[in-house]
C-alpha cells in the first residue's frame, strides 16, 4: 500500500497511542507498505505544538527518518488542486493531503469523516 498519514495518525503512531486503530497500525508497521508525510503536516505540527494544541517530538524530521516514512513534498500542482477543492473541508492542511493524495495516488490513513466526500482513498485510523 501507498499511505499518507494525517496529522493525528502521524503522533498516535510516533506515541505509540492505542487510539490508533488494529488495522491502520498493520499497514503501517507492513513492510511492503511505503508510507509517505505530507510537509503540511510538519508545517501543521510546528504552527499548532507552540500553541499546545498537540504533543508532537522536537526532532520531528528525525523521527520521520528513523520510521523510515517518505516525506512528501507539496508541488505547485498540489498547491492549485488543493485551493481549487470543492469547499467540503475548509482545513487547509486536509486540503492538501486530500490533493496530494489524489495527485499521487495514496491512501490516507485517517479518522476524519470530512475527506470521504472527495472521492480521496481512505484507510479508517
Amino acid at each position: 500500500m501507498r499511505l499518507l498519514l494525517d496529522t493525528h495518525v502521524l503522533l498516535w503512531w510516533l506515541a505509540d497511542d492505542p487510539s490508533l486503530a488494529r488495522e491502520a497500525e498493520g499497514a503501517i508497521a507492513n513492510p511492503a507498505s511505503v508510507v509517505f508525510v505530507s510537509s503540511a503536516t510538519a508545517w501543521e505540527i510546528a504552527i499548532k505544538q507552540p500553541l499546545g494544541k498537540l504533543d508532537a517530538p522536537n526532532d520531528l524530521e528525525r523521527q520521520i527518518e528513523v520510521n523510515r516514512f517518505e516525506p512528501l513534498s507539496i508541488t505547485i500542482g498540489h498547491a492549485y488542486s488543493a485551493g481549487t477543492l470543492p469547499r467540503h473541508h475548509d482545513d487547509p492542511f486536509d486540503r492538501m493531503l486530500v490533493a496530494q493524495a489524489l495527485a499521487e495516488g495514496l491512501t490516507i490513513v485517517t479518522r476524519d469523516p470530512r475527506l470521504s466526500p472527495y472521492g480521496v482513498s481512505t484507510l479508517s485510523a
